[in-house]
């Protein structure tokens, strides 16, 4: 009851804005390109992005810096370029393709339709998702305990970094070089107890989204991160808001539903 309790208070606060699930679009068989721009004007760049693919995240930053991630199909290379040409208007600081994480995806169709339910409300009850979906509450279950073992799949939450005062909410990318599991795990144990949530990877790239006392806390914890071995640098971002647009799921859903086969298979290896 006293977590029931504070996220209640949390939610009253709007210091949490929503739950939400993030699938990594590997997953559904999509690739991602992550882009990093200055220019203050964030939903003209969104609108530009939408020319080459879907939004996946969404994140504006103190200092007129924006974070996205942008959901393709077909060539990757081909996308980065049109995305540079669009984009003539505002600094590209960095634009890369998401290094495919080697999860493996077995999901069906009984999984989309699932996934399609907790879009709607992520907390909702499993005999109203059974009923919804028109299947038992074990299957629902079951499926349910399948996609949180995947690590591409997340109950999470958006927040509003404004709101975690009197704390600084910040985001650390640190590039890489060497194997980024092991990386990862150094970096887990450095920040653990400052972690808002658990990091995003991508390719050579880790995002660390932390939380700090003060200023000179925040700087400490980037030092410490650019110090650890095999981190080759460090760059960190202030978000004002973090928005984890749904739109391009439901899209896959849908792709997804039309194959034949009972099993989605596809190996990320």
């Amino acid at each position: 009851m006293a977590v029931r309790s504070r996220i209640d208070k949390m939610l009253k606060l709007k210091l949490i804005e929503k739950f939400t699930l993030k699938i990594e679009p590997h997953l559904l068989g999509y690739n991602v390109i992550y882009l990093v721009t200055t220019g203050q004007d964030v939903n003209e760049i969104v609108k530009q992005v939408k020319l080459v693919g879907e939004p996946f995240f969404i994140v504006p930053c103190v200092g007129g810096y924006s974070a996205c991630g942008i959901v393709v199909k077909g060539e990757v290379e081909q996308k980065i370029a049109i995305i540079r040409n669009l984009l003539k208007q505002v600094r590209i600081l960095n634009i890369f393709e998401a290094e495919d994480a080697g999860i493996e995806s077995n999901l069906t169709k009984t999984d989309l339709d699932v996934i399609e339910q907790l879009l709607k409300n992520p907390r909702e009850q499993i005999d109203i998702v059974a009923k919804n979906v028109k299947i038992s509450s074990k299957t629902v279950a079951r499926s349910i305990e399948k996609l949180q073992e995947n690590p591409a799949f997340q109950f999470t939450l958006t927040y509003n970094p404004a709101k975690i005062k009197p704390y600084i909410s910040h985001a650390v990318l640190c590039v890489v070089n060497g194997n980024i599991k092991n990386l990862l795990k150094k970096l887990k144990k450095q920040f653990e107890n400052h972690f808002m949530q658990i990091p995003f990877i991508a390719k050579n790239q880790i995002v660390l989204f932390l939380y700090s006392e003060d200023i000179f806390q925040m700087d400490e914890m980037v030092q410490k991160a650019d110090s650890v071995e095999n981190v080759i640098g460090v760059e960190n971002f202030m978000p004002k808001k973090i928005s984890l647009p749904q739109d391009w799921i439901k899209n896959a859903i849908k792709e997804n539903r039309k194959s034949e086969k009972l099993h989605l298979l596809r190996n990320m290896a």
